[in-house]
């Protein structure tokens, strides 16, 4: 196994799958009465959050609670982060207090790959989003999920045809998810606006398109991106009305989808502009259950990461 976890690219097949599987053994553990297992009792984890963050911090600490680690959240916002100090110092700070790993999110891409690179700790880095660049432990459990309604008897996703819609320009999300589902065998399309695919996108070795109403009915897995208003400085889209009527998930083409399709978002999300209401709590929606899989695969990767095989 790694001794990071920074980026999807980092895995081979095989080391995603022992990811996924130790996750499907430790999500059966935890349904038992007894949710904690002793397994990092003694080791610390610091949550270091750069960026807000509810869904990814929460997951993580739950996830190294249930392994009995002791955890401390540490938020740029009131802390010494906020007057100024580097990343290199808060490192060396964490170092100091015996950080045996830390879970790190940053706007700055790479920032993740630079903390690990550096040896400023000697703990574990695991990347839980940096700026545009990945965020894979959503990726993993985003496959764990696909995984746990659509497996096949090879344990991978071979043969499932993936569309990831929306803003994939801004999308971390994105980037890892193209990386790990490619891994495992899937076919995955892109779609989005021209405005809203990265100048390279060619070079990702996956099928684009612009017409979301293209073959719908031909989808296993439809994923809705967030529109992220918050990077967005330029028109990238005539309105949000437009851009909804185009690419979002609707009433209409939730209709048109398989019997057997899967409709997946990472959250949080924009009821309305990129997912009407009625697709995120229709029974084709497995968004509630991304949110619940996103503790157990993180369990599995702070367990592979600190805890040994």
């Amino acid at each position: 196994m790694i001794s990071h976890l920074l980026s999807i690219s980092d895995l081979s097949k095989d080391e995603a799958l022992n990811i996924l599987d130790t996750a499907e053994e430790l999500a059966r553990v935890t349904e038992t009465p007894v949710k904690k297992l002793p397994t990092l009792r003694g080791r610390t984890i610091v949550n270091l959050f750069f960026e807000d963050s509810t869904r990814t911090r929460i997951s993580f600490e739950a996830a190294a609670k249930r392994l009995s680690a002791d955890v401390i959240n540490f938020s740029a916002k009131g802390s010494s982060l906020s007057k100024g100090e580097s990343l290199k110092d808060t490192a060396l700070t964490l170092q100091a207090m015996g950080a045996d790993g830390v879970v790190i999110r940053h706007p700055a891409s790479g920032a993740a790959a630079r903390l690990a690179s550096q040896k400023w700790m000697t703990g574990a880095v695991i990347n839980a989003g940096d700026g545009t660049h990945e965020h894979p432990t959503q990726a993993l459990l985003d496959a764990f999920t696909i995984r746990q309604h659509l497996k096949n008897s090879s344990g991978d996703l071979s043969d499932l045809s993936i569309a990831i819609v929306g803003d994939v320009l801004h999308s971390r999300v994105a980037r890892s998810n193209v990386l790990l589902l490619s891994k495992l065998g899937a076919h995955v399309t892109l779609i989005a606006p021209p405005t809203l695919l990265p100048v390279a996108v060619n070079s990702w070795g996956v099928e684009v398109k612009y017409d979301f109403d293209e073959n719908l009915d031909e989808y296993d897995v439809v994923m809705m991106l967030r529109v992220q208003r918050e990077r967005m400085d330029e028109a990238f889209f005539p309105s949000e009305r437009e851009y909804s009527r185009r690419f979002g998930l609707n009433g209409d083409r939730l209709s048109r989808l398989s019997e057997k399709s899967l409709v997946m978002h990472p959250g949080p999300m924009n009821r309305g502009l990129e997912i009407s209401a009625d697709s995120a709590d229709s029974r084709k929606s497995v968004i509630v259950d991304q949110v619940k899989n996103g503790v157990s695969v993180r369990m599995a990767t702070l367990y592979l990461l600190l805890g040994g095989n």
